[in-house]
């Protein structure tokens, strides 16, 4: 993922860029998104969650495999070239698999980022905040980033066995679940720079552990909540003053940008 890396780097030089993930498996959105990327002339990415596609078939019937080849057919209708097709994994960890204890759903887990990662996915967005039936609730911090470490360290291998770009990573998690938040949103709040910075420091350290040092220098963005959310009945409408000190924050971080 090169060029999202030097997305990131004219971002931090202070150019007006950026990209939006479309996160759909349905075809007509997908073709949509492919017609758009065509007439544009740019990149675009698209983002499986690990509920909508996994080792499984998730909600979709799909691999990381048959998703990816679905895609590409879909591009080469179109006439878009293959290589401006950028392949992301969502909230990859043991989101699928919460009701079951926590070793069960990592190894579950450990072979879904080996899947998205073996069928070209290289923008993998690393998510084990959730708890399993055997964990308390709220996970600490320590333990989501030892957890989301661990799946780092299966996708590098499976990246070094399989060849092609290297990965780059998203952390954090402060976003609505895949499908949208299932409680009233009332009193959202916006993420606060300590906590950013406290995400930030334990999964330093956790990468730093598993001797990942190579791949925390590709671990480009942290997901947060700027104060945009949704549910089954409404919406909460971004204000950019309630994020400001969150913006402000990320500008000293050298390499590191939020998805939101």
């Amino acid at each position: 993922m090169q060029q999202l890396l030097q997305l990131v780097e004219q971002h931090k030089a202070g150019m007006p860029v950026g990209i939006f993930s479309v996160c759909s498996a349905h075809p007509w959105v997908l073709k949509a998104a492919l017609r758009q990327a065509k007439a544009r002339g740019t990149p675009v990415l698209v983002e499986a969650t690990s509920n909508q596609v996994n080792q499984f078939g998730g909600y979709t019937g799909q691999t990381a495999a048959q998703f990816r080849d679905g895609l590409w057919r879909l591009a080469d209708e179109v006439g878009l070239a293959r290589e401006r097709v950028w392949l992301g994994g969502d909230h990859l960890g043991p989101n699928a698999w919460q009701d079951r204890p926590a070793q069960e759903a990592m190894a579950l887990a450990e072979i879904l980022i080996d899947d998205y990662v073996r069928a070209g996915f290289r923008k993998i967005h690393l998510d084990c905040s959730m708890s399993c039936a055997d964990d308390p609730s709220p996970l600490g911090d320590a333990t989501v980033a030892e957890r989301a470490a661990r799946l780092c360290a299966v996708a590098e291998r499976a990246w070094a066995q399989s060849g092609g770009e290297a990965p780059v990573y998203v952390i954090g998690t402060e976003v609505p679940v895949p499908g949208g938040a299932q409680e009233a949103l009332a009193g959202l709040q916006v993420t606060t720079p300590q906590a950013v910075a406290q995400t930030l420091e334990t999964h330093r350290i956790a990468w730093q552990k598993a001797e990942l040092n190579d791949a925390w220098q590709r671990t480009i963005a942290l997901v947060v909540q700027p104060g945009v959310e949704f549910d089954h009945h409404s919406v909460e409408h971004y204000q950019p003053q309630r994020a400001d000190a969150l913006s402000h924050f990320i500008e000293r971080q050298p390499g590191m940008i939020y998805e939101a």
